[in-house]
């Protein structure tokens, strides 16, 4: 690994944790395609399962008072859970390349009908309906390659919580994720040890970079948040093209 290697990685974890404070997701939105690009998607996936779960639980039980969903978010981890097992199966399967475009496809079409139709709100009453399938979904894109944002983060986004109350919910949901394809990607001989060493190093990254982002956040209005998460979307989506040209 060379120092511009090390720089990127630095850099990928450190503003990755940065997203995670502000949003409470984003973290693998910039960290996941970077590696992925430097080395390959299993790596990328692999490193950066011990920081998605240490981060995660620690936000989860941070926010735990302000999960006010009940068992909707329980059932949103649950699905997501199975998911990641039956994704993080066919990792070795997959191809990267179209799951990035259909999945940018999906996340554009959302944008677009948002900016044109910025009011809309999904009502609970539906969401916790689909709920389980849509955590399922993003599951299973969790466990393929490493970023389920394009279904949970648009879901959650949809139904309007609070910002506090979202991240209590999607943090929970990548805990789920996390509990099931730490020890598959051990046992399947993807996660090995040097890439938990990397792991643990960008763990303390991203708690660095956590701060910073909860700071700016709390200088932007809550009305402003919902615009955040959407432009988080987009970079996503940018992200997954470039790598889908790449392959």
């Amino acid at each position: 690994m060379d120092w511009f290697n090390i720089a990127c990685l630095v850099l990928a974890f450190y503003f990755g944790g940065v997203l995670k404070g502000a949003t409470g997701a984003g973290a693998p939105i910039i960290a996941i395609p970077i590696i992925s690009l430097l080395y390959d998607v299993p790596t990328a996936v692999a490193a950066f399962t011990i920081p998605n779960f240490l981060s995660n639980v620690w936000q989860s039980w941070k926010f735990r008072s302000h999960q006010i969903t009940g068992m909707f978010a329980w059932a949103f981890a649950g699905f997501g859970l199975l998911g990641a097992a039956v994704g993080t199966t066919g990792l070795a399967y997959l191809s990267p390349s179209l799951l990035s475009l259909i999945l940018s496809a999906i996340v554009v079409a959302y944008l677009i009908f948002r900016r044109l139709k910025p009011d809309w709100i999904l009502p609970m009453s539906v969401a916790r309906r689909f709920g389980p399938l849509v955590g399922f979904v993003g599951g299973t894109l969790q466990g393929a390659a490493g970023i389920s944002a394009p279904v949970s983060i648009t879901f959650l986004n949809a139904i309007k919580l609070p910002r506090l109350t979202f991240i209590a919910v999607v943090s929970m949901f990548f805990v789920g994720m996390s509990v099931v394809q730490i020890p598959m990607l051990a046992s399947y001989g993807i996660l090995t040890l040097p890439l938990v060493g990397y792991g643990v190093i960008g763990t303390g990254l991203i708690f660095l970079g956590m701060p910073f982002g909860e700071w700016l956040m709390s200088k932007i209005p809550a009305r402003q948040f919902d615009d955040v998460i959407q432009i988080l979307l987009l970079l996503m989506v940018l992200s997954l093209i470039f790598k889908a040209l790449r392959t």
